[in-house]
């Protein structure tokens, strides 16, 4: 029998929804929002009872040189494949279970999230809730609207995007780690466009001074056309894969260095963020596949 989101962990939705305090609507003062450790305790269970042995993290030093990097005052970026919703907590749960500094770094890091987490369903912005979040409105949803009839709702997503780049200003050298996934959206079969990186991740790249790139293989949670909440849940070996250090500036230099003016420099850097990403996820999945054999 097929489950999801909403058959598989009743009692934790009715735990985490019970102590949520996550708003569920966006405006200017409420673009940052603090982690619930009670949801993440929740979201932690949910995690360990879908990853099967053998799941774990490769590229702990890597974190770890990361996490040094930010305390020591530079601005630091993890760019992460997004197949799902539970993408974020794979990542904060198998660094903690690493041990070491796993607790220190899933501590520090603020994840980029869009509007539709906290706004579209009260359940999924609870559990969202449990992780600390800077909330921005995508900026194509702003292109989907009509400058007419929508005046209110551009403005307003404007204001929030203001208000969250004061916030990553506010928080980027305080040893904090800026989660930002760069296709913008979770991976769906059905729409190949979905693992295209958006041109924004550009201004983050150029804004930030280290980052590393996380591969993510295995799925213990698959999109659906539908809710979120009926997403489906199952078990499975689970890897994440750091990459080293990268110095964000000359990522950046060498991959607009060959360009030329009519060629679109944002957009080949999102490109080949996610050519980078494609290649460890590739290599990654070739070593799982072994690991299951």
């Amino acid at each position: 029998m097929t489950e999801t989101l909403n058959t598989g962990f009743r009692d934790q939705i009715k735990r985490v929804v019970a102590g949520s305090t996550a708003p569920t609507f966006i405006t200017e003062d409420n673009v940052y929002q603090e982690g619930n450790p009670n949801a993440l305790s929740i979201l932690d269970e949910m995690v360990d009872h879908l990853t099967l042995p053998g799941s774990g993290l490769d590229g702990m030093e890597n974190l770890e040189a990361l996490l040094e990097k930010a305390k020591s005052g530079k601005s630091c970026l993890l760019l992460v494949e997004h197949y799902s919703n539970l993408d974020l907590s794979i990542v904060s749960t198998l660094a903690r279970r690493e041990g070491g500094k796993g607790k220190e770094i899933s501590d520090a890091i603020i994840a980029i999230a869009g509007m539709k987490l906290n706004e579209d369903n009260p359940v999924v912005a609870a559990f969202a809730g449990a992780y600390s979040r800077i909330i921005i409105c995508p900026s194509r949803s702003l292109l989907d609207l009509d400058p007419e009839k929508d005046k209110e709702e551009i403005k307003r997503g404007n204001a929030i995007n203001r208000a969250a780049m004061k916030a990553i200003i506010r928080n980027k050298y305080k040893g904090k780690l800026i989660l930002v996934f760069p296709s913008g959206t979770r991976y769906r079969p059905w729409e190949p466009d979905s693992k295209k990186g958006v041109r924004d991740i550009d201004s983050y790249v150029r804004s930030f001074d280290y980052m590393c790139f996380v591969a993510l293989n295995g799925k213990i949670l698959h999109v659906q056309q539908t809710d979120m909440m009926n997403d489906v849940i199952t078990k499975d070996v689970v890897r994440v894969t750091v990459s080293p250090v990268v110095s964000c500036e000359e990522f950046r230099n060498k991959v607009i260095e060959p360009l030329s003016e009519n060629d679109d420099k944002k957009q080949e850097v999102a490109n080949e963020i996610m050519k980078v990403l494609e290649k460890m996820h590739n290599d990654a999945e070739t070593a799982r596949a072994k690991l299951i054999n």
